[in-house]
C-alpha cells in the first residue's frame, strides 16, 4: 500500500431551500461499493455551500451487509484530530483522521453520520443510479446493525460527505466525472460497474456534478439556487479534491443553453444569460486548462439531444450542434467521448434514438446511460 485515492465522491451543492431546511436527531447512512481495496481510509466532508455551522456529533464506518444492514464487529468510530464529534464551519472542508480499517476489493462499506441538534441540511447533493442509495433514520443509529423499517426512509441526496480515500496500492486510480444532471444520474455508476467487472482495471470512477448547473452562470436567487454554483466556482474545487485522480471526463454546457427564455416568461432566466458558442468553448477550454494545471489527462462528451424538451427551439439546436462541432473537431483535448452520437435518432439527429429518451426529452433512459458508459469505457481504455 502506498497511496491515497478516492474510491467514492460526489460534488457539493445546494440543497433546495425548504421551510423544513433543518433536521435534528437523524443518522444518515451511504452505503458504497469499492473499486479497490485497502487498509485504512480518511472521510472527506463538505460545508461548502452552508451558511452555517454544521456538527456531526458521531460518525462510524463499517463493513456494509445490505443496504440498510452493517456489521458491527468490524466497525470503526471516524474521528477527528483524535475526537468523536466534530463542527465544520459554512464554507469550510475537513478530513477525518486516517482510520485503520480494511477495504476488500469489490467490497461495500458503509458510512453512518449522527447529527444530535438541529443542523442546516444545505450542503448537499442529489444523484441516483445502481450505486447511489442512502438512508436517514430517527435517533442515533450510528451503532446499529440494522436500521430499523419504521424508522427509516430511502434518500438520493447526500449530505456533507463528499468522498473516501483509501490506503492502496500505487496502481490503483481514480477517474472524474464532472458534469450537471445528466451525470449526477445513472451513467457514471453504469462507467464504474463496467470497470469493476474487470478486477485489473482497479479504477474508481468519481462523480462530481450538480444538477441544474452551467458552465458560466449561477443563480443569485433561492428558487433555482439549488441549480448550484457555475464552473468558475466549481471545477478547480471539485477536481482537486479528489485524490489519485489521473483523469477527467468533462459533460456539461447543455443548461446554459436551454435555460434562458426571457424574463416576460421567467423573471430569473433573461435571455442574455443565453451564451454565444465562442463562450462555452471558452469556458471548456478554461476547465481544460485547469485540469491540465492539476495533471489529468481530460475527455469532453458532446451534448445530448434536446428535441422536445419544453424550451426547445431551433436556434438552441444550432447552438448545441455548433459547440459539438467544435467539441469534435475545434478544442485541444486528450479525448473526444461522443456521447451524443452514441444515443442520437439515426432518423432526427436533434432527437434521442427509440427508447433512450426517459421521457421528459433531456435526460436519457437507463437504457442510453449504460450506453454512454459503454461507450466511455471504450474510450478511456484506448
Amino acid at each position: 500500500m502506498s497511496k491515497w485515492v478516492t474510491v467514492w465522491g460526489n460534488a457539493t451543492s445546494v440543497a433546495e431551500r425548504r421551510p423544513e431546511a433543518y433536521a435534528r436527531d437523524i443518522t444518515l447512512r451511504y452505503p458504497v461499493k469499492c473499486a479497490f481495496g485497502g487498509n485504512a481510509v480518511r472521510l472527506h466532508f463538505s460545508n461548502f455551500c452552508g451558511t452555517e455551522p454544521v456538527t456531526l456529533n458521531q460518525v462510524t464506518l463499517a463493513p456494509a451487509v445490505s443496504d440498510r444492514e452493517i456489521n458491527l464487529k468490524d466497525a470503526a468510530l471516524v474521528t477527528f484530530a483524535g475526537k468523536e464529534s466534530v463542527t465544520i464551519g459554512a464554507g469550510e472542508e475537513i478530513f477525518s483522521d486516517e482510520i485503520s480499517f480494511r477495504v476488500k476489493p469489490s467490497g461495500d462499506i458503509s458510512v453512518s453520520i449522527y447529527l444530535e441538534n438541529f443542523t442546516l441540511m444545505r450542503s448537499a447533493v442529489v444523484i441516483t443510479g445502481p450505486l447511489s442509495r442512502g438512508f436517514f433514520s430517527l435517533g442515533n443509529k450510528t451503532l446499529s446493525a440494522v436500521l430499523p423499517l419504521d424508522t427509516t426512509r430511502s434518500t438520493q441526496t447526500f449530505y456533507f460527505l463528499t468522498g473516501i480515500d483509501v490506503f492502496t496500492d500505487d496502481d490503483c486510480r481514480a477517474v472524474i466525472c464532472y458534469g450537471d444532471s445528466i451525470t449526477s444520474q445513472s451513467w457514471p455508476d453504469y462507467l464504474a460497474l463496467e470497470c469493476m467487472a474487470n478486477p485489473y482495471e482497479k479504477t474508481a470512477v468519481i462523480r462530481r456534478a450538480a444538477s441544474g448547473t452551467r458552465i458560466l452562470r449561477e443563480y443569485k436567487c433561492i428558487t433555482y439556487e439549488s441549480y448550484g454554483l457555475s464552473g468558475e466556482h466549481r471545477f478547480k474545487r471539485e477536481i482537486s479534491s479528489v485524490s489519485g485522480a489521473d483523469t477527467v471526463i468533462i459533460q456539461h454546457g447543455i443548461n446554459d443553453i436551454i435555460h434562458p427564455v426571457g424574463t416576460d416568461i421567467n423573471p430569473f432566466r433573461p435571455m442574455s444569460d443565453l451564451p454565444t458558442v465562442g463562450e462555452l468553448e471558452k469556458g471548456l477550454e478554461d476547465y481544460i486548462s485547469i485540469a491540465k494545471s492539476a495533471g489529468l489527462k481530460t475527455y469532453l462528451g458532446t451534448l445530448l439531444p434536446i428535441y422536445g424538451w419544453r424550451t426547445y427551439a431551433q436556434f438552441r439546436e444550432d447552438l448545441r450542434e455548433e459547440l459539438n462541432g467544435r467539441i469534435r473537431t475545434g478544442i485541444c483535448v486528450d479525448g473526444v467521448i461522443d456521447f451524443d452520437a452514441a444515443v442520437r435518432s439515426d432518423s432526427n439527429a436533434a432527437a434521442f434514438a427509440e427508447g433512450f429518451d426517459s421521457g421528459d426529452h433531456l435526460h436519457p433512459s437507463e437504457k442510453a446511460y449504460k450506453a454512454m458508459a459503454e461507450i466511455a469505457y471504450v474510450r478511456l481504455k484506448q
